[in-house]
């Protein structure tokens, strides 16, 4: 199964099919495209679509050019306003079993059953595909229905706190950068968005342990900012 990011660090982050059932599981949104049309889907519950989906293998050799095509399409958007918003497109492809239902909570339709090909997760470091299998096995993340909220408050209310965590960014921000913001929360860490005058870059700063339920997640967040605290250098930020 393959893992994110530099090969040394790999182990402090999700996993493809985890970063896909978080993104699913964070959804408000989907577009659903299936007999040639394309519809969007808005008012999701919150919950993961997957509780709604059946999936089942496809079987080879099936019947599958009797069964309509079906793809459907998340876009995961950075809560707070950094550049380039599009964290990771999730891409679900197969076909459909039964009739399609809206997934919507308000439309109060049943489930709709899918024959799974493959979901696909877009992001900058490239394309990964995964399968059945992977997905069933890999949980979201327990900070994927909150990190939102997480993210804009940080922001809003403690702007200050993201300048400090930038002591612990190694090497060091330059005079370059304009503007720090935090990107991204996940169980294994923050991560924050360095913009530039042209271009920008992130960096991963993981907490001492991964999380197992958002419970933990303040005494984790508390204990980057101690030791963002305990480095004698200041940053080189402009306020």
């Amino acid at each position: 199964m393959r893992l994110f990011g530099d090969p040394a660090t790999s182990a402090a982050l999700p996993t493809a099919a985890e970063r896909v059932r978080s993104i699913l599981a964070a959804a408000h949104s989907m577009t659903v495209i299936t007999d040639g049309l394309r519809s969007e889907v808005r008012h999701l519950d919150g919950g993961d679509p997957m509780g709604r989906l059946h999936l089942h293998p496809a079987e080879p050799g099936g019947h599958a050019e009797h069964r309509p095509a079906i793809r459907l399409e998340f876009t995961d958007v950075a809560p707070t306003p950094v550049r380039d918003r599009v964290r990771a497109r999730v891409t679900v492809l197969g076909r459909l079993l039964t009739p399609y239902s809206d997934l919507s909570a308000e439309s109060g339709a049943e489930s709709t059953c899918m024959e799974l090909e493959r979901a696909e997760l877009q992001t900058a470091e490239g394309i990964a595909y995964i399968g059945l299998e992977e997905l069933e096995e890999a949980g979201p993340d327990p900070l994927a229905a909150y990190e939102a909220g997480m993210l804009t408050h940080l922001l809003d209310d403690h702007h200050d706190l993201v300048t400090l965590l930038l002591r612990l960014v190694q090497p060091q921000p330059t005079a370059a950068v304009v503007r720090a913001l935090p990107l991204a929360m996940d169980r294994y860490g923050i991560t924050l968005r360095l913009e530039e005058r042209r271009g920008h870059r992130d960096v991963r700063l993981p907490f001492p342990s991964p999380l197992d339920d958002v419970e933990q997640s303040g005494a984790q967040i508390q204990a980057l900012f101690s030791a963002a605290r305990r480095r004698s250098h200041r940053n080189t930020l402009p306020a």
